[in-house]
């Protein structure tokens, strides 16, 4: 793990949506240590500042990333206007992982929203490339409306058991589910007793999400959710991300619900 940044050099970017682009990265010399699906690096566009971004890709060789950022603030807006051949710094790897080998032969419920897609990619390329690891694979996908989704071409090549998509509010266009991703889970392949689900995206959906995951009888400690807070130094030490006893850089992002439900109604102060 480096104390500073390490020169990243953009090697391909694509348009996600409106506001939020994928950045892919190789480094210009050492390379960070392996990243695993659900940690980030600490993204620093130079001159600007540096923010938390979950991996979305991890080249099979282990040295090249890919991270999709939304253009919300100063920092992010810079490195989304970043261009094939620009340099950037990264600074990890940070944080927990999804811990997908401790869900070998479940069932697996991918649960994603808006953006929160984005960490999730990781482990969906990994369970439908060696699906002899794992059960089912069920995709559950939601986003505000047709134009916040990304990955829209990936979506549909992933082999998986059930992929489901909905949206809040459908455009002329759309022929798809409407409503909350939750509605999905009723299409969806699984036995609660030997599922482990995998959720990512707004609170609100994450809390709804595995509530009714719980009510299906899927075990709360079987239920990995990943959270967000205004993370600064990502080490531990300036406690910015403190959830009571949790610093979410450190002991998060992705956490058993067990253990995140009694935190999440902690408010950032």
């Amino acid at each position: 793990m480096s104390a500073v940044p390490v020169p990243y050099q953009v090697v391909e970017r694509w348009d996600e949506t409106q506001d939020t682009v994928t950045l892919r990265l190789a480094p210009t010399d050492t390379p960070l240590s392996r990243f695993a699906p659900g940690q980030f690096a600490m993204v620093y566009a130079f001159g600007v500042g540096e923010i938390p971004v979950s991996v979305s890709a991890i080249a099979t060789a282990g040295d090249g990333l890919a991270h999709t950022i939304r253009a919300v603030g100063a920092v992010s807006t810079a490195l989304c206007g970043k261009q094939v051949g620009d340099v950037v710094g990264l600074r990890g790897p940070f944080g927990t992982s999804w811990g997908e080998e401790k869900a070998l032969g479940h069932d697996l419920l991918v649960v994603a929203g808006g953006i929160g897609l984005a960490p999730l990619l990781p482990l969906i390329q990994h369970a439908t490339r060696t699906p002899e690891a794992f059960g089912r694979t069920n995709l559950l996908i939601g986003a505000r409306t047709p134009s916040d989704l990304i990955c829209r071409t990936e979506t549909g090549t992933w082999a998986t058991a059930y992929t489901g998509v909905t949206v809040d509010h459908p455009d002329t266009a759309w022929r798809g589910e409407i409503g909350l991703v939750t509605r999905l889970l009723d299409g969806a392949r699984f036995d609660p007793a030997q599922s482990t689900a995998f959720v990512c995206g707004p609170e609100p959906m994450i809390r709804a999400t595995a509530r009714d995951l719980v009510h299906r009888g899927v075990t709360p400690d079987r239920i990995r959710v990943s959270l967000e807070r205004n993370m600064r130094c990502a080490t531990g030490h300036c406690g910015h991300c403190q959830l009571g006893p949790v610093l979410l850089c450190r002991d998060g992002p992705v956490l058993g619900y067990d253990r995140a439900e009694p935190l999440m109604s902690v408010r950032e102060l």
